[in-house]
């Protein structure tokens, strides 16, 4: 029971030193502000099964397709938005009694900070991808990819004067082997293309026309596709949809930030979870010149009660990337990496 008391004390005394302790009665408080890059990202996740013939594609069909089971996501979707938040590492005070705040500083300070530029914020950036396709050239052909050439075997059967050939007849019933069942697929498939192009051309006994031809045509390719899948295997597709943060630091030489994770087998990951592929975020603020027009002039006031400090955002390059390709590059206004200055509050 005491060990339990002094615990309990113990929390009460640390969670009294950790809370924010007020400001002070009539005085005007106030944050720089700074921007916040959120990144809404969405990856396809791609489940491949491939088919049971997919060995002998390349010998029956002449493509190539791919031979094993396999899981992957892709990038497919990028938007950027930045936010504008109170900067509470620069925080400043001002005597609101002295008379001297007129209403435009009031409003400035409407939302606990100061800027004097929006800067277009708050405005999203979106970014599509493409999926990468090569040339599928799967459903197309006619003819096998097979030829036969004649040969003549000789077998010879020796008797008591000479030599004579003897045939002998014999069924056995065996299992078809693997190559023989894909064979036998692959003639299926030539044979309904050749028959949709007769039903097309009109090569055929048999009239169709209107509904009649395009419903035949769509069975007949669906029975293509159901064959073929036997070769090339197929995909499931699903989609992940996350949210990541990005809050430049001011005070960091190298502006490189790993902004989300992604993994062949978890997808989308947060970017403390080192078994994903890092995504960086590079931001690039432009140099800002010096004023030009005169030296900076001295009131003999102090800061705090006579000026107001206050932030011009730096126009920043923002560059995503995988490590090795762009995935987007655009420009925004980040104000913790630009330049504070001050203005008279009167």
């Amino acid at each position: 029971m005491l060990c339990a008391g002094l615990l309990l004390c113990s929390i009460a005394l640390n969670a009294r030193k950790t809370k924010s302790q007020p400001d002070p009665q009539g005085v005007l408080s106030y944050s720089l502000p700074a921007t916040a890059l959120v990144l809404e990202v969405e990856a396809v996740q791609e489940n491949f099964y491939a088919g049971p013939y997919a060995r002998y594609a390349s010998k029956y069909l002449g493509i190539d397709v791919r031979q094993k089971d396999s899981q992957s996501y892709t990038v497919s979707k990028v938007s950027m938005t930045p936010y504008v938040e109170a900067d509470l590492s620069r925080r400043f005070s001002l005597d609101a009694g002295d008379g001297k705040m007129n209403a435009a500083f009031l409003k400035l300070t409407s939302m606990g900070l100061v800027a004097v530029s929006d800067g277009s914020l708050g405005d999203a950036r979106v970014w599509r991808f493409p999926s990468p396709a090569a040339g599928d050239f799967s459903g197309v052909g006619l003819t096998s990819n097979l030829a036969s050439e004649s040969a003549t075997l000789y077998q010879n059967v020796k008797n008591e004067s000479a030599y004579s050939r003897v045939a002998v007849r014999q069924e056995v019933i065996v299992e078809k082997s693997e190559e023989k069942r894909a064979a036998e697929t692959a003639a299926m498939i030539f044979d309904i293309r050749e028959k949709r192009y007769q039903i097309v051309t009109g090569d055929t006994d048999a009239t169709y026309s209107g509904e009649a031809m395009g419903a035949a045509v769509a069975e007949l390719t669906r029975l293509e596709k159901e064959y073929m899948s036997m070769f090339t295997g197929y995909s499931e597709y699903q989609t992940q949809k996350m949210t990541f943060e990005v809050v430049p630091q001011g005070d960091r030489e190298n502006q490189l930030y790993v902004a989300f994770r992604i993994s062949d087998s978890a997808g989308l990951l947060p970017p403390d979870n080192i078994s994903g592929k890092p995504v960086i975020l590079e931001v690039t603020p432009q140099p800002v010149v010096p004023v030009s027009g005169g030296e900076e002039k001295s009131s003999g006031k102090s800061r705090e009660n006579g000026f107001v400090t206050y932030r011009i955002p730096a126009i920043c390059t923002v560059r995503l990337t995988d490590g090795m390709n762009v995935i987007f590059q655009s420009r925004v206004p980040v104000y913790q990496l630009g330049v504070e200055s001050t203005f008279p509050v009167d």
